[in-house]
């Protein structure tokens, strides 16, 4: 195996290097399905490679050179797959691009990783026109041609990717800590960043986070690849010799059905799906689908009855698109909230706003470091300012709000800035939300703080309701008054039809607070509805 260090914590490059473990799967286990598709095409690990062959050569005539920062905006595809790899394969930074990016996040995004070439479905190419494009040199469009020109950038149609003579084009010599990919972050709280992640994070992660899975497994692929956790998933099946199944999103009518239609053994889901799977009536195919594992992320239902219902372990965790999963849990765990315990390698706190340690069962932000160098983002790409902020005093500051129990769990509470402060107590969002959700007729809920006509935070709860249910606001709000603490039950209540969410499934919380408690919107107090604190009137 090849050596790139005396340093034992990094691995050689057959183990954790894309390209050289592209090639060795190629060649042991070449007849081995590696990638399914929505459209039935299938990849062994021999044809996937020479998929990226044909597309590193090509994307070398048209000058993607090794450093190069190279955009992608496209779906869940096998055209994703193989221009992501080729891109690594010549040792270039892949950076997709959310879809449903448009006006100044597009163009903010483009620009702070200086794409030069984008790779971009056709259905996307009249977003290109609304915004300044200039530092775009060239497109390369897949799908169906349009008419649409751009000044001063070359557009080329999707027959470039496919190079015949490829035999001599040949990975770079990446290091582990080179830089792999760009992963924007969400914007929640600003503009969003680009976060740098090297080689070595992402096999860290991918390792980590799926340590579960083997080399039998079949990993259900719906996460988009601008989100850290579907390109650990994707890399996870390479690094292990398994294969993977893409999916283009995540639907809950259909989801046992696609799940066995694939044979797909291990899933993830993400915020909300868990719930919306709990709150479908039962069907014979939920334990017939084969799915053996899933990681739900947050963990904001019980592990064991979903595991009871579904047949299945099921797993949680705590990760960003910045570090390579610190927390990780072991299978069915419990409370609600959990994200497991440090996995080995890294060192967690939980701190003030001054970095001092709070004392255990307090409410504290998480923040973390690693041993086994770059196995954590190396920064923010053109933001030195927001690199320091976050790695300062040498760790990196989560923003994410934990208290550690008596049993060394790590309980999720809130994102730091969406904490919220009523009648001098601090409630955690996500404990609000868990609640709700425990109401049959909710599909799903967000809460957020709004101003009082006091200056002081109140508590704003915006519902959807699982179809063909009703509910109204008067008769929440007593259900919750017998299961949360009088502060936690919320003054405002709200119902949608959908909560406005992200391309990742998590909701604009940021709307939902600017909107604050508009026309139509429940009152409690207004209605007359008084809570108690030991018999005695509190609000």
């Amino acid at each position: 195996m090849t050596t790139l260090t005396a340093d034992s914590r990094i691995p050689s490059a057959e183990v954790c290097m894309f390209s050289e473990v592209l090639k060795h799967k190629a060649s042991t286990i070449a007849g081995s399905t590696f990638a399914l598709y929505e459209d039935g095409t299938e990849w062994t690990f021999e044809e996937t490679l020479r998929e990226v062959k044909k597309t590193a050569k090509a994307l070398k005539v048209l000058g993607v050179k090794e450093g190069d920062y190279v955009g992608v905006w496209l779906p869940n595809s096998p055209n994703l797959i193989r221009v992501w790899f080729a891109i690594n394969y010549l040792g270039a930074v892949f950076v997709p691009l959310n879809t449903a990016y448009r006006g100044a996040i597009l163009e903010h995004c483009i620009k702070t990783a200086n794409v030069k070439l984008l790779v971009l479905h056709s259905d996307l190419l009249p977003r290109l026109t609304e915004i300044n494009s200039d530092g775009l040199s060239d497109l390369i469009v897949l799908g169906k041609m349009t008419s649409i020109r751009i000044d001063g950038v070359k557009i080329h149609a999707e027959t470039v990717l496919h190079s015949e003579f490829y035999d001599d084009v040949l990975p770079a010599k990446t290091a582990p800590w080179d830089t792999q990919m760009v992963i924007y972050t969400s914007g929640t709280t600003g503009p969003s960043k680009a976060v740098l992640v090297s080689y070595l994070q992402l096999f860290t992660g991918s390792e980590a986070t799926f340590k579960y899975t083997s080399v039998s497994d079949r990993f259900f692929a719906n996460l988009p690849l601008f989100h850290i956790t579907g390109v650990a998933m994707v890399m996870r099946a390479l690094f292990a010799g398994a294969s993977f199944a893409m999916i283009s999103n995540f639907k809950t009518g259909d989801f046992w059905d696609v799940v066995k239609k694939t044979q797909s053994t291990s899933a993830i889901l993400i915020g909300v799906m868990a719930t919306f799977l709990l709150k479908r009536e039962p069907s014979k195919i939920e334990k017939l689908h084969g799915l053996t594992s899933v990681m739900i992320v947050p963990l904001s239902e019980d592990a064991k009855v979903f595991s009871d219902r579904f047949n299945c372990s099921v797993y949680t965790a705590f990760a960003m698109s910045e570090v390579s999963t610190p927390l990780l849990s072991g299978p069915n765990p419990h409370p609600i909230g959990t994200c497991g315990k440090p996995r080995n390698g890294v060192e967690v706190r939980l701190v003030d706003d001054f970095d001092c340690e709070v004392p255990r069962g307090q409410v504290g932000e998480l923040i973390v470091r690693a041993d086994r160098p770059w196995s954590f983002s190396h920064g923010y790409l053109g933001n030195p300012e927001a690199t320091a902020n976050a790695w300062r005093n040498g760790w990196f500051h989560t923003g994410d709000g934990f208290r550690q129990d008596d049993e060394d769990n790590f309980i999720f509470i809130d994102r730091i800035k969406d904490s919220i402060r009523r009648r001098g107590e601090n409630i955690s969002s996500f404990e609000v939300e868990a609640e709700i959700c425990t109401h049959a007729s909710v599909r799903e809920a967000a809460v957020v703080s709004v101003r009082s006509e006091l200056g002081e935070d109140e508590i704003l709860a915006v519902i959807s309701l699982v179809p063909g249910c009703e509910l109204n606001a008067r008769d929440l709000v007593y259900y919750l008054v017998d299961r949360l603490p009088y502060f936690m039950v919320p003054r405002f209540v709200r119902f949608l039809q959908e909560l406005p969410k992200t391309h990742t499934f998590k909701v604009h919380k940021h709307l939902l607070r600017s909107e604050g408690a508009v026309s139509g919107t429940f009152d409690r107090e207004a209605e007359g509805i008084r809570l108690k604190r030991e018999n005695l009137d509190v609000d």
